[in-house]
């Protein structure tokens, strides 16, 4: 095997994505609007940016896209916003992890990982800079260290469920997608944009995000027997 890919939210790290959300942009609000904005368009601006980012031609990175719409969006210079955004991931955004259902299996997947696969890959939907990458792995007991490459949104150019976004990670860690197997929660997002590339995918239940269009029929389980099937490999 030449590379296993780990979704984060929902999958690593087990979340309800709408109640992380929820609490998430309260944080966000508190830090960013002493800047001089609403609540409501702050996260009208935020969701504006995502909604850009999932877009994203390849042309710009996802950061420079984001911060591009955001300041569309509100007629407001993006500069202070985006400093403040700086210091805010790698300090409050931690008190965001009390939003999540954390588990220790999560070190335990990575680390069969490092032994079936050459490379692991943290295949997190590039939507926060690196530093909300790491913080939510602290969460998880992870650092950087643990994987080969992270996704963020100031390295990548793409979002899933765009295949072109697999295609950019396997080219990053030299693997062809016939030897990589995708892990996440998104039958959409994870499941069907990976498998469009020939790469083998596992669903893990739980907090599964289901596709209006095309049920995913491969492979799936509990995070349990996610990593019995790490072991097959």
């Amino acid at each position: 095997m030449k590379a296993i890919l780990f979704d984060m939210d929902g999958t690593l790290l087990p979340m309800d994505e709408d109640v992380f959300t929820k609490g998430y942009f309260k944080l966000l609000a508190k830090k960013l609007c002493p800047l001089g904005i609403g609540a409501e368009e702050l996260i009208d601006a935020v969701w504006d940016g995502t909604k850009c980012m999932y877009k994203n031609n390849g042309e710009k990175t996802n950061e420079q896209v984001f911060w591009d719409c955001f300041s569309e969006k509100t007629g407001l210079d993006y500069k202070p916003f985006y400093d403040a955004s700086n210091d805010f991931y790698p300090n409050e955004f931690n008190e965001a992890k009390v939003f999540c259902s954390v588990t220790p299996l999560a070190k335990e997947a990575v680390r069969i990982a490092h032994e079936k696969a050459d490379k692991v890959v943290l295949a997190t939907n590039p939507l926060f800079p690196m530093s909300g990458q790491v913080s939510r792995m602290g969460w998880m007991g992870l650092t950087p260290r643990d994987f080969d490459f992270v996704t963020s949104y100031d390295n990548s150019s793409f979002t899933k469920p765009n295949p072109k976004y697999f295609e950019f990670v396997c080219e990053t860690i030299g693997a062809l997608p016939k030897d990589c197997v995708m892990i996440g929660n998104s039958e959409d997002e994870d499941m069907h944009a990976a498998a469009a590339l020939g790469i083998d995918t596992f669903l893990v239940e739980g907090f599964v995000k289901p596709s209006s269009v095309k049920p995913y029929t491969g492979k799936r389980g509990s995070f349990e027997e996610m990593i019995e099937f790490l072991k097959t490999l």
